[in-house]
């Protein structure tokens, strides 16, 4: 048998779109699991709606959920891929093969290729035998009257010139199929296999537009999630290991992934699982990974830039660890370890406008003078001995010294976030809350 060659061929028309990715990485998946080649091709002949800037946000996406092209022309001295506007010298030629062996011929100054009037049978791996009745498909444009080719012709002559053996594209394309194998069929050449993944559907069963929200992989970029869980989740839309598990490294997926375990059925997206997968990849991440992972989220808020203390970051970081599904949470949540201007919320501000709480806000001012230390064990035994004294309970102290210190009724442990604040700050916040 042949070795294994795929590839993915996206038109950069600015964005790289959830469908896409899912495309691509089935496609890269395939490569890997039969040692074959996955290769990267970008359809850039309507120039009108190509631009460099989308053909960096596919470079940017790809390489951002780890997927690695293995061959390609060469630019700059990196690997490929190779672009069809580079290629017309190639597709004129095909056009002539096909001008002198009479299944295409001149109409208005396009170049027309004559559809065979026959039924034909497409052998998928994924949607199983399909018919096609082409008794009334009409002749296709190949070549337009500028002179530029058609995504048909482009498609199959890329195909039969690289060697693609397996199509992994989109159920989309089915359509064009029959299309593509006459085409295949008029020029001599195998046919590869095909298989078409099933659409990507939003919750409510609508197909999923490049407006919906969650359709960009740039969104997931810039919001700063956990690629390697962005890409766990792309692999469980239309394809699953058959044991309920959901948390999967790529190497087992590599050595799972087989077309003929890819579900016939539309696949649903739903964020709030994806978010839900991010939180369980973040958590297992080290603090110094999520700083690296956050930090440019943290600089854009005004909080935390290149300069700032990376120990105290992570310290930061370690108090909301646990229950952080996005890095994009971290600015909103932590802005009080940063800055000293941070909002207060309402029912913070409540507690501080009670004149006992603002009391038992004086009282702890020298209770944590006095430490010999500032740690969350030494602010802890304070408190609690301060309550004993006074005849309280410690949640009158604990209450109002978290309004005090962070102007909020929740958050992290109240005495492992004095310690990350730090004695000075600390006693800063509660003589100004309780003046």
């Amino acid at each position: 048998m042949a070795s294994v060659r795929v590839r993915f061929a996206p038109s950069p028309t600015g964005m790289l779109h959830v469908g896409g990715a899912r495309t691509a990485l089935f496609n890269w998946l395939y490569a890997r699991h039969t040692g074959g080649r996955f290769i990267l091709r970008i359809e850039d002949t309507d120039r009108a709606r190509s631009t460099d800037e989308a053909v960096a946000i596919i470079f940017d996406g790809l390489r951002w959920l780890g997927l690695d092209w293995d061959e390609g022309p060469g630019v700059g001295g990196s690997l490929g891929p190779y672009f069809q506007s580079q290629r017309t010298e190639i597709y004129a030629g095909y056009v002539d093969r096909l001008l002198s062996s009479g299944t295409a011929y001149e109409a208005d100054g396009a170049i027309r290729f004559r559809m065979p009037k026959s039924p034909c049978i497409i052998r998928d791996l994924i949607c199983g035998d399909v018919r096609f009745d082409r008794l009334e498909e009409p002749d296709i444009v190949i070549r337009r009257s500028d002179g530029s080719p058609v995504f048909h012709l482009v498609n199959v002559v890329d195909d039969i010139e690289m060697g693609i053996t397996h199509v992994i594209r989109g159920e989309d394309h089915l359509s064009n199929t029959p299309k593509h194998m006459a085409l295949f069929e008029a020029l001599g050449a195998p046919i590869p296999q095909y298989a078409h993944i099933p659409l990507i559907l939003n919750p409510n069963g609508s197909k999923m537009s490049k407006r919906d929200e969650g359709a960009s992989i740039g969104e997931y970029i810039r919001s700063a999630f956990v690629p390697e869980a962005v890409r766990n989740y792309l692999c469980l839309l239309g394809w699953s290991p058959k044991d309920d598990r959901e948390i999967l490294p790529i190497d087992e997926v590599e050595r799972l992934f087989d077309l003929g375990n890819v579900n016939r059925a539309n696949a649903r997206f739903d964020l709030r699982k994806l978010v839900w997968m991010n939180g369980q990849y973040l958590r297992a991440l080290s603090p110094r990974a999520i700083r690296e992972l956050a930090q440019p989220l943290l600089a854009a808020a005004g909080l935390a830039d290149a300069s700032a203390d990376p120990a105290h970051t992570e310290a930061v970081i370690g108090l909301f660890r646990e229950k952080l599904q996005r890095a994009d949470e971290l600015p909103g949540r932590a802005v009080y370890f940063f800055k000293d201007d941070y909002p207060v919320e309402p029912d913070a501000a409540a507690r501080l406008a009670d004149p006992a709480n603002r009391e038992n806000l004086r009282l702890l001012v020298p209770a944590f003078e006095s430490l010999g230390e500032f740690t969350a064990a030494a602010t802890e035994a304070a408190v609690r001995d301060l309550a004993a004294k006074s005849g309280q309970k410690a949640a009158t102290f604990i209450h109002p010294c978290r309004a005090a210190v962070s102007g909020c009724t929740a958050g992290p442990s109240l005495f492992h976030m004095l310690e990350v604040l730090g004695r000075e700050t600390t006693l800063i916040r509660l003589r100004s809350a309780s003046a």
